[in-house]
């Protein structure tokens, strides 16, 4: 299997990140560490990520470097977040130093490496972990950037080996796993040897115009794959991907994977024990029962197994390390079992869910696995433009929950016109027109309060959304009586 050209020369580069502190680019400024770059960064907010990038050796600035912007610094790499009137980036060009985004850099980083890409509307974080944990426990030894803390890998990155150590691929470019982000078309800076296209819907409506724009847009994304002769292969959701706008025609080899029997690799799901069998020409490839529930985990660990056979990780391997996957932080993550206040014995878990199919399909998995007597949901919307031009679609997937308690949307991005547009409380009406349950409450701390007052024996509380609301989940379980109940902090 052929890499990438033009591949990044990192030794003897003296690189500056701004905005070091994200998951992506805290994990990419490591891994060109390793590879022989000087590094150093800044950002806003001193955190535990600025703090290990310190002790590992890279000098991380917190508020404006600008003035450590000069050579030898050689190249300015910043993140998605940063304005492009920021002073570090004004005086990178004005002493004509070159710049990236994270996400060409990343682009770059990937040349000359055996790289994956992990795409789609969902699950990207938990099948680029679930990938790279199959490809560590297989000896394949990967790098590594996942979106989110994976307690496996020690965090959000690592940095493997400059050839694949052994299988059938030994001796060829190390293995790059990467998450590839549709937002701002940030993944057509990717250079992927394979990818993986889980599942294409409605999201970023802020960037993107209509379904049609983002379906286009994944197909450019596709398009940046090699030609088959060259190694290059897309593994594509066989429902839910629109495959046949996205794939026709493409000079990379394509594969299918979902439910349906005419897939190229056909998968079952049993729910009740979370066994999947993946069955490629009609026979048994693959089988794991494992930690995760729901068919759309499922789905995840089906196409990370399919990625690493194509990698060269033998099949029984395969499946020994998907049946140990632990999961993913702030992915359905049980937090712990508890007693409210009040008494009421409790279950508590955590999850990343901000678009309605997630918080649906996450919703649907607890009520099967968990079987709980009510299901309890805080949801906080994320982003004003996201939630009113979801807001139907929102208030159609919170069916499984027996009461939602929404706080104010995460206000990000928008501008302040989109900020008066809609409100939590449009959310709840909709909810409750559909007989759902539902209040508005604004503080955590009275969220946090209701819950202790609230909650009774056998429910499940649930705490959902991309913003800060997942301290009200630790808040709850850190003030609860019974023993074992976690007080990690979310990444």
């Amino acid at each position: 299997m052929n890499a990438r050209k033009d591949a990044a020369i990192c030794s003897g580069r003296t690189i500056h990140f701004v905005g070091i502190g994200g998951c992506g680019t805290s994990g990419l400024a490591m891994m060109l560490m390793a590879r022989g770059a000087t590094v150093s960064g800044s950002d806003q907010e001193a955190s535990a990520v600025t703090n290990s990038l310190n002790s590992a050796g890279i000098h991380v600035t917190i508020g404006s470097a600008a003035a450590t912007i000069t050579p030898p610094v050689d190249l300015v790499v910043y993140s998605a977040a940063v304005a492009l009137d920021h002073p570090e980036l004004v005086r990178a060009k004005a002493q004509g130093i070159d710049t990236m985004t994270y996400a060409e850099a990343l682009g770059w980083a990937q040349s000359g490496r055996t790289a994956v890409s992990i795409a789609g509307t969902h699950g990207k974080s938990t099948t680029t972990a679930l990938l790279a944990h199959v490809l560590i426990e297989t000896g394949l030894d990967p790098s590594v950037i996942v979106g989110a803390h994976v307690p496996q890998l020690g965090g959000g990155s690592r940095t493997g080996s400059d050839e694949i150590p052994q299988g059938s691929l030994a001796g060829s470019p190390g293995i790059f796993v990467a998450e590839a982000c549709e937002f701002n078309r940030s993944f057509h800076s990717h250079q992927p040897t394979l990818a993986l296209i889980n599942n294409v819907e409605e999201d970023h409506l802020d960037v993107y115009h209509s379904l049609d724009e983002i379906v286009k847009s994944f197909r450019v994304f596709a398009q940046t794959l090699p030609d088959a002769t060259e190694g290059g292969r897309l593994l594509i959701a066989h429902e839910g991907a629109h495959r046949r706008a996205v794939a026709s025609a493409l000079r990379c080899a394509v594969s299918t994977f979902g439910w349906s029997p005419t897939a190229e690799y056909h998968v079952d799901y049993e729910p009740a024990t979370t066994a999947t069998t993946v069955w490629h020409n009609g026979r048994e490839m693959l089988s794991w029962t494992g930690h995760l529930c729901g068919e759309h985990n499922a789905l995840n660990g089906a196409a990370a197994g399919i990625l690493a056979s194509w990698l060269g990780a033998d099949f029984d391997a395969i499946s020994a390390a998907l049946a140990t996957f632990a999961g993913v932080d702030r992915r359905m993550q049980f937090l712990g079992e508890c007693l409210a206040r009040n008494g009421a014995r409790v279950r508590v878990f955590d999850d990343y869910g901000h678009h309605p199919t997630e918080c649906e399909k996450t919703l649907t998995a607890l009520r099967a696995a968990e079987n709980p007597k009510r299901i309890i949901c805080v949801f906080q919307p994320h982003q004003h433009s996201r939630t009113r031009f979801l807001l139907e679609q929102f208030a159609q997937s919170f069916s499984c929950a027996d009461l939602v308690i929404v706080p104010p949307i995460y206000f990000v991005r928008d501008s302040e016109i989109e900020r008066t547009l809609v409100s939590s409380a449009d959310l709840v009406s909709r909810l409750n027109e559909r007989g759902t349950s539902a209040r508005a409450i604004d503080e955590f701390s009275e969220i946090t309060e209701f819950l202790h007052c609230n909650a009774q024996d056998g429910d499940l509380i649930v705490v959902m959304g991309a913003g800060p609301v997942w301290t009200i989940g630790h808040d709850f379980v850190n003030a609860a009586k019974l023993p074992g109940a976690v007080t990690a902090t979310a990444a």
